[in-house]
């Protein structure tokens, strides 16, 4: 009777007694968008150029005497490269002379004659065929000194031509045909131009030639039509270079050309920028890292990397609704600035982002949001 008793107690305190509390739900960090903007960043490959480059070339056929300039160095316009010899040109010139005083002689002569004679012909001393033939004579003597004089003009040019000159302010690059060899003014290697005798290119300033997808081009058109986007005119539309050895260049670059049409080949759209040189710390021919800003993108919105995920489906990111459950809101996000993703489609103004605690929060379940805090940046 008495364990009948004891066995009655002990059902009546366990059904009396309560179940557990739930456990609160977990605490996860968020992060409230809002509206923002973002520059319109693209990274790029380029290529650098000379702001100006110009081929010496002999313009005559001679041997060459000389070289009268340091390789690499800088020279000016006008200044003396080489020189070819000038003998031949120089007897030419001498000939040349000797012709054209001799014509002139014989016209003074001629001149006089028929001047002579049209004096003559009203007293009838001589006849008119005699006039007519004096005044052909001196038209004819006073063309053969024209044509004496293009000539002389003619060989003075190619004697000039023997002393090389640089068309163009710049550095000098190597000698491409040493002393003694003969070059000429159209050799087949060159065409119909002269032989190569060095290069002089305006460093100062370079360019840098990339190119920019069509499709691009056509998207940001459409989406500045919509508002989505403000496209930096040419001349503001900058270019920061990146060195091979992952430096960053001092100075920026504008955007000073943008051609028109696309290339068949490649479906891009050239463009150049011009970049100061001051210090010739980089060279023509470099391929170069940029980063060119084209513009700003408008209402879009900023969220840290962590806490964009992606599956199958897409780009998504994890939200707290008002009644502190997890919401999935899927997103367009092609392109980050700094730590952030750029989200051009997806969210609304006040959404809470979870950025921590992500692993805690499942679609559907309770969390505790509460502020999200960047790290500080190390010292």
């Amino acid at each position: 009777m008495k364990r009948w008793l004891v066995g009655m107690l002990i059902m009546a305190q366990a059904g009396c007694s309560k179940p557990p509390p739930p456990p609160p739900p977990p605490q996860v960090s968020v992060v409230k968008v809002d509206q923002s903007t973002a520059p319109l960043m693209l990274s790029l490959v380029g290529r650098l150029s000379a702001l100006l480059s110009a081929n010496v070339t002999a313009r005559v056929s001679g041997v060459l005497l000389e070289r009268s300039y340091a390789e690499g160095s800088t020279v000016r316009r006008g200044q003396l490269l080489f020189e070819i010899d000038p003998a031949y040109y120089r007897t030419v010139l001498n000939n040349d002379l000797a012709v054209l005083t001799e014509d002139q002689a014989a016209y003074a002569y001629d001149r006089v004659t028929a001047e002579r004679d049209r004096k003559l012909l009203p007293v009838g001393s001589v006849s008119q065929q005699t006039v007519d033939d004096a005044d052909a004579t001196e038209r004819t003597a006073a063309a053969k000194v024209k044509a004496d004089k293009a000539a002389v003009d003619g060989a003075r040019i190619n004697l000039g031509y023997t002393k090389v000159t640089s068309p163009i302010a710049g550095t000098a690059g190597q000698q491409q045909v040493t002393q003694g060899a003969i070059v000429g003014s159209s050799t087949s290697d060159a065409g119909s131009g002269g032989t190569l005798l060095t290069t002089v290119q305006q460093i100062d300033s370079l360019y840098v030639n990339f190119t920019v997808s069509a499709t691009d081009l056509v998207t940001w058109r459409q989406a500045q039509q919509h508002g989505q986007l403000a496209l930096a005119q040419q001349n503001k539309t900058t270019v920061q270079v990146i060195l091979p050895d992952g430096s960053t260049y001092g100075a920026m670059g504008t955007v000073d050309f943008s051609d028109s049409v696309v290339n068949a080949t490649t479906g891009a759209v050239n463009l150049r920028a011009l970049l100061p040189n001051p210090h010739h710390e980089i060279f023509p021919g470099m391929f170069v890292t940029l980063n060119v800003n084209f513009g700003e993108r408008t209402n879009v919105f900023l969220i840290p990397q962590r806490s964009m995920q992606r599956d199958t489906v897409g780009a998504f990111v994890l939200t707290v609704g008002q009644d502190g459950k997890v919401l999935r809101k899927d997103v367009t996000a092609a392109e980050s600035y700094g730590n952030d993703w750029i989200v051009t489609h997806g969210l609304a103004t006040g959404d809470q982002i979870i950025v921590s605690g992500l692993q805690s929060a499942h679609e559907g379940g309770l969390v505790k949001p509460i502020a999200w805090q960047p790290a500080a940046a190390p010292r």
